[in-house]
């Protein structure tokens, strides 16, 4: 057993770790009052490589796989979720393409994920349809070589600077089944006639990337863009289950930065004739969210390396998703123990503590709520899927 990074993977971290403290750092405070996409951190990350980490080199990435895009996505969270956030949608809108969509697909609309000339964000979710995905009513009714796609899809991330979007919607008979075949993915592209950008959402945190509606109306999407088979529902799973080790990354990231963002602080904060860090108290509060962040670290690396080896699949969904639940509630957890360590100091705006407190509680929500992944932890134990002999 190996935990070593191999010499690529270490370079990439490297590299990440450089361009983060570099170039995010002094942008993260900036970005989170304007909310103004970051379009300069969009091009030093294409022109670093970084879009295209998790595609294969034979569409055009750089094939570093889930487990380098992990890697990237920690170093720059640990400044700037919202920064992190846009590598991260370099992976969740290609994800169902790359697992079950055909050649012309990947090499249309991956490919130029991968260079830097389009984005993409993911529509799954609905105003009725958060974690019971099955209850959405986007509906696609085949027209000939098209089919025809109403509905409206919200909570999108990067939903303002998509050009195509990953849309699930239902193509059985009736909207209302809640059978898996029921639902299939399709590709959409932003200029068709029937796409529409809705409301965008005022955002507690992670401003800066917009997250909001994607409205459809009699949109006519070819044939050809349906990804995979119709009636694709376990793609959605696929997909969601692969990115679950790219959303700890962010927990993790954030939780190393805000407890090293509060470790400075008490070190120079005069208090008690010494400094807040020589009190016990506040070293056992360090020691514990360092313990527990090396603890997120190995669940998440471990599930990365099992996703790019392709477990994904039922089996392999508890160790996924523990990554998931326990990185991001340890953000909530890190966020919140660091900002009562710089006291009043830490809720004030001159502080990123309170910047880090606001941005973590989304990741606990998004791409499947910590509720959900324990209910997919615990069947998974009663399954006999996560067993021990």
């Amino acid at each position: 057993m190996d935990f070593e990074l191999s010499e690529e993977l270490a370079a990439l971290q490297e590299t990440c770790r450089r361009l983060a403290q570099d170039k995010v750092k002094p942008r993260a405070r900036e970005i989170d009052e304007t909310e103004e996409y970051p379009q300069d951190l969009f091009e030093i990350f294409r022109d670093a490589g970084l879009l295209g980490l998790c595609i294969p080199s034979d569409i055009g990435g750089s094939g570093a796989g889930i487990l380098g895009l992990t890697l990237a996505i920690e170093e720059v969270a640990k400044y700037s979720n919202a920064a992190a956030l846009m590598l991260l949608l370099t992976r969740l809108p290609t994800g169902p393409v790359m697992i079950a969509g055909s050649e012309a697909q990947n090499a249309c609309y991956v490919a130029p994920i991968a260079e830097g000339s389009q984005r993409a964000a993911f529509c799954l979710s609905e105003p009725q349809a958060g974690s019971d995905v099955m209850g959405m009513r986007t509906k696609a009714v085949r027209d000939g070589d098209d089919w025809v796609l109403n509905g409206t899809k919200c909570w999108i991330s990067g939903v303002a600077q998509a050009d195509w979007y990953t849309v699930f919607a239902k193509t059985s008979a009736d909207v209302t089944s809640r059978d898996h075949d029921s639902i299939t993915a399709f590709i959409v592209e932003r200029g068709w006639d029937g796409v529409e950008v809705g409301s965008l959402d005022r955002k507690m945190g992670v401003r800066g990337v917009a997250t909001g509606e994607l409205l459809l109306t009699d949109a006519r999407v070819p044939a050809a863009n349906v990804i995979g088979e119709v009636g694709g529902f376990r793609l959605a799973m696929l997909g969601l289950n692969s990115m679950r080790p790219i959303v700890a990354a962010r927990g993790i990231g954030l939780a190393e930065g805000a407890l090293m963002y509060a470790t400075d602080y008490v070190k120079e904060r005069a208090a008690f004739s010494g400094t807040i860090a020589d009190f016990q108290g506040v070293q056992w509060e360090i020691a514990k969210l360092a313990t527990e962040i090396e603890a997120a670290r190995l669940l998440t690396y471990r599930a990365a390396w099992l996703a790019d080896q392709g477990r994904f699949t039922k089996e392999w969904v508890p160790y996924l998703s523990m990554a998931k639940y326990y990185a991001t509630e340890l953000a909530v957890r890190a966020s919140d123990v660091s900002l009562q360590l710089l006291g009043a100091a830490g809720y004030m705006k001159d502080h990123l503590t309170e910047l880090y407190y606001r941005d973590a509680k989304q990741l606990t929500i998004v791409e499947g709520t910590s509720q959900v992944q324990l209910g997919l932890i615990g069947r998974g134990v009663l399954a006999g899927d996560l067993w021990w002999d």
